[in-house]
């Protein structure tokens, strides 16, 4: 038994009912696990003696709208996580999908692995995924006034409002975007005969 097939035998005994599918590609695992559960597979990833998952490295938000040119037809948002066992010398990618594409809720991790703290507040920012249970769940990128979640696909790619510095008024202004939407088509001139078999 490969060290791979080792680690996929014990994530699926750890996690039980919880585990949804399994994916080896590239020497690494992603394991998505049912939103029901996922604080709950993070605590046994963390604890369990075969595991030892001690480590968060990364978390973020993804949202498959049109992925796939349209062929997607699961759920619109999904977070997926990054864990190292320093102990083990292993790691896996552990991704849950959201519920609700209106209103996208998982529950925090922050109790299991405090370093994700920016990592959800990240999430929320860019895509709007609800970490419930979260201390302190605001924005972290962008301004405290801004409008929609730019990393949804659906954002609008100039945006909603721009700000500026008004000198009449000696403050920050919000006004619509005033960039009016161009059409930009590269230039491309290459010599005759580029390409073909020299």
């Amino acid at each position: 038994m490969s060290r791979l097939e080792s680690l996929e035998a014990s994530l699926r005994e750890a996690l039980g009912e919880a585990v949804v599918s399994v994916d080896a590609r590239y020497g690494e695992l992603t394991v998505v696990v049912r939103a029901a559960d996922h604080l709950a597979c993070a605590r046994r990833l963390r604890d369990d003696p075969a595991l030892r998952f001690d480590t968060l490295i990364d978390l973020c938000g993804v949202d498959w709208q049109d992925w796939g040119d349209g062929a997607w037809d699961g759920a619109r948002f999904s977070v997926a996580m990054q864990l190292l066992s320093v102990e083990k010398n292993q790691r896996v990618r552990i991704q849950t999908f959201c519920p609700d594409d209106d209103f996208p809720l998982l529950s925090s991790v922050i109790e299991v692995w405090p370093a994700v703290n920016w990592y959800e507040r990240e999430a929320f920012d860019l895509y709007g995924i609800i970490f419930e249970g979260h201390p302190d769940l605001r924005r972290i990128l962008t301004d405290y006034g801004f409008v929609g979640h730019p990393f949804r696909k659906d954002f609008p790619l100039s945006g909603h409002v721009e700000m500026r510095y008004d000198p009449e008024q000696k403050r920050v202004v919000y006004q619509p975007v005033t960039i009016e939407p161009r059409e930009i088509t590269p230039r491309v001139i290459r010599e005759e005969g580029y390409g073909a078999g020299r």
